[in-house]
């Protein structure tokens, strides 16, 4: 019975619309900006500046600066004291995404890559940064780690620059730890070559492997 009301009220309504030929108007909102998509709550992230990269964090502050604050419209600033790098959303910041992109940037130019390499984060969105350990692919001691470093950069380093440009990827060998900066395929790639490096392969067959995967990328694409 209450069925058959409901339906009887909503044909009249249905029909009066018909009868003044209009609907009511689709409502128009304008996108939240990101100081309101976080109730004007303003948000933070900190990078820490490891002792070795202050004094190339000064040379470059300007290269650095630039990009976040003009931009992406992230404010930043050096917090000499506890030596971190501080970001905070702006009320002009027009995607709350912005401050993750920029923290990352920051981050990847602290692990070691150059500011023109780490920019890349800001402007795509398909790039990361991988970092793992030579102890993590083989426990090495002593001269056998001190070779399995020389294998990774080669002679003037270069067998990794033959891996970074086969694979459109950046790499920096800090010591033992190894930072891979490009997209998700191409770090699997970088990083399978540098695992068979590690493992004692020559890098004679590496990059045999690496013409042979790059080839068939290119052909995928």
């Amino acid at each position: 019975m209450q069925s058959k009301e409901s339906m009887e009220i909503e044909t009249v309504q249905s029909q009066s619309q018909n009868e003044s030929g209009f609907l009511p108007s689709k409502p128009n909102f304008e996108p939240l900006k990101a100081h309101e998509m976080s109730d004007g709550r303003v948000q933070f992230r900190k990078v820490s500046v490891p002792p070795h990269r202050y004094t190339p964090l000064k040379k470059v502050w300007m290269d650095i600066y630039t990009p976040i604050y003009d931009q992406m419209k992230i404010d930043i600033r050096m917090n000499l004291k506890g030596r971190k790098v501080e970001l905070k959303t702006r009320a002009d910041t027009p995607d709350i995404s912005n401050l993750q992109k920029c923290a990352d940037f920051v981050h990847a130019f602290m692990l070691g890559f150059d500011v023109v390499d780490a920019v890349a984060l800001l402007r795509l969105d398909e790039l990361y940064v991988e970092s793992f350990e030579i102890k993590d692919v083989k426990t090495l001691r002593g001269e056998h780690l001190s070779r399995a470093i020389g294998r990774l950069s080669g002679k003037g380093g270069k067998t990794k620059f033959a891996i970074e440009n086969a694979t459109k990827t950046r790499i920096v060998i800090a010591d033992t730890k190894i930072h891979i900066l490009g997209s998700f395929s191409n770090i699997k790639i970088a990083r399978d070559s540098l695992c068979s490096l590690i493992l004692g392969s020559p890098a004679g067959k590496v990059y045999s492997k690496l013409r042979a995967v790059t080839a068939r990328l290119a052909e995928r694409f």
